[in-house]
């Protein structure tokens, strides 16, 4: 079994596959000043699991695309959706975040949460920027450095791993540069880390490391991972996720 086939295990049975919280993604409604009883269609690419989109679906009058590459992740979405209720409001599509089935300007909101990573912040602003309707709004998190500078090691940590990681404020000339309109910017809080993403992945590396016969392969993984939790507890003052709030301009 590949390190892919294997990430993609360790975090399936996670509720978050990276860090946030439901209040954050009620933080992002309130600033993006989301009518909750108009009629939205919605995308949340990238979703994972569903953390996002099953809460959307929870507080919003939505109809919600989730949209991921991976098939597992989707499957599992549809089957917290079914528990709760809400799986008349939410379809799944298995596709790539820089392959979306969606019609030109045919969204009210754009979600991803975690995930525009995967693409680059850049081109994932750019590139959706055609499905929104005029005003229709994006909500990102990203990776974002919330100092001016920071230890090498943490740099060069995150210099490997995504080189457009940077401040805000590149972030969000990045968005202005694109045709949007900034409408709120937040840095996610310490627990949308610890509490939400990782101790319950922490919590999950016995039985991940049993059902792969504790390989070589499976622990390699476990190390990469508690290797960035090391890192985030070590210099968790100069590094979040920013969640970025933003319209697209007519």
């Amino acid at each position: 079994m590949d390190d892919y086939t294997l990430l993609i295990d360790l975090h399936r049975h996670g509720q978050r596959q990276g860090p946030g919280g439901d209040a954050e993604t009620e933080q992002a409604l309130e600033l993006g000043r989301v009518d909750r009883t108009a009629p939205l269609t919605v995308a949340d690419i990238g979703c994972g699991t569903g953390a996002s989109a099953l809460l959307l679906a929870r507080l919003l009058n939505a109809r919600i695309t989730a949209v991921d590459v991976l098939p597992d992740f989707l499957d599992e979405l549809a089957k917290r959706a079914q528990r709760m209720g809400v799986a008349d409001r939410i379809s799944t599509r298995a596709c790539s975040m820089d392959d979306l089935p969606f019609a030109d300007a045919s969204l009210d909101v754009i979600w991803s949460e975690g995930a525009i990573y995967n693409i680059g912040f850049e081109k994932g602003v750019a590139d959706w920027r055609r499905y929104l309707k005029a005003g229709g709004l994006l909500v990102a998190s990203e990776i974002t450095w919330i100092t001016d500078a920071r230890p090498a090691e943490l740099q060069d940590h995150w210099d490997r791993e995504y080189p457009e990681i940077d401040v805000a404020s590149a972030k969000i000339r990045i968005l202005e540069k694109h045709g949007y309109a900034p409408a709120g910017y937040f840095v996610l809080p310490e627990r949308c880390w610890l509490d939400a993403y990782y101790r319950p992945m922490q919590a999950g590396f016995e039985d991940f490391l049993k059902r792969h016969g504790n390989s070589e392969a499976a622990r390699a993984v476990v190390t990469a991972e508690q290797r960035e939790i090391d890192l985030y507890e070590t210099y968790k003052a100069y590094i979040s996720y920013g969640v970025y709030i933003a319209r697209r301009l007519a």
